[in-house]
């Protein structure tokens, strides 16, 4: 008997959210899908803060928005880090009114930028989020481990899914009676999970408490984790 090809296609989309594709079944062959997953350390950490100032008129919002970035500049070369190495994300110059008045009168003016710092040397997240919030800087503080190259662990993670694709379909084929043939169709979904750790904001503490480690002192960061959906058609024999 002589078997339908589906012509060989082969789509890798990594989405966070894709949807399985809507397959055509064929004669004599079988269709199924898994997850697989590949698990590393990061190694990448990703602080963000936002630099923000408020004042009664927008010079000087400006201005102490400004003295925060040259503190914020001047922690990062007390640590060794250029400050070119900081992105800034956005940066925002807006009225504040009151909201109480129904005439809405402006009060006051509000600058507001983010900034994000990729490091390698995980040593030395403690003393910069610590230093920032001592000039007070950073009122809101992030922390995530990420996979700065991720490309590896994804076709790991592509790989481990396709293994359990193959082997429901082996076993789909035996307990029909039927060997397994070759792929004729794949469809892959690959997503890599952040994890994201707040760091509050922080006053300056007496000199007894500042002994005291800091609050991501010790511990591991948690593994990078990259997980990938394989939907495949295999042809029957």
């Amino acid at each position: 008997m002589k078997l339908a090809l589906l012509p060989l296609l082969l789509t890798l989309t990594f989405a966070a959210n894709a949807q399985t594709p809507t397959v055509t079944a064929l004669p004599n062959t079988v269709y199924v899908a898994a997850d697989g997953k590949f698990d590393t350390a990061p190694d990448t950490a990703l602080i963000q803060f936002n630099i923000s100032a408020q004042a009664a008129t927008a010079k000087e919002a400006y201005d102490r928005a400004s003295q925060q970035a040259e503190a914020t500049r001047q922690v990062l070369r007390a640590n060794g880090i250029e400050p070119k190495a900081a992105e800034i994300g956005f940066y925002s110059l807006s009225p504040q009114y009151d909201w109480k008045n129904p005439k809405r009168a402006v009060i006051g003016y509000q600058v507001s930028t983010s900034v994000s710092l990729k490091l390698k040397d995980f040593s030395k997240i403690a003393p910069i989020t610590q230093q920032l919030a001592d000039a007070s800087v950073g009122q809101s503080q992030s922390l995530s481990y990420i996979l700065d190259n991720p490309e590896e662990a994804k076709s790991k993670a592509v790989a481990d899914a396709f293994r359990h694709a193959r082997a429901s379909a082996q076993a789909l084929a035996a307990a029909a009676g039927r060997v397994l043939g070759e792929l004729n169709y794949a469809s892959v979904d690959v997503n890599e999970n952040i994890r994201i750790m707040p760091l509050m904001h922080r006053a300056a503490m007496p000199m007894a408490a500042q002994a005291l480690p800091a609050p991501t002192e010790e511990f591991s960061p948690q593994n990078a984790t990259v997980t990938a959906h394989v939907s495949a058609m295999f042809n029957l024999k």
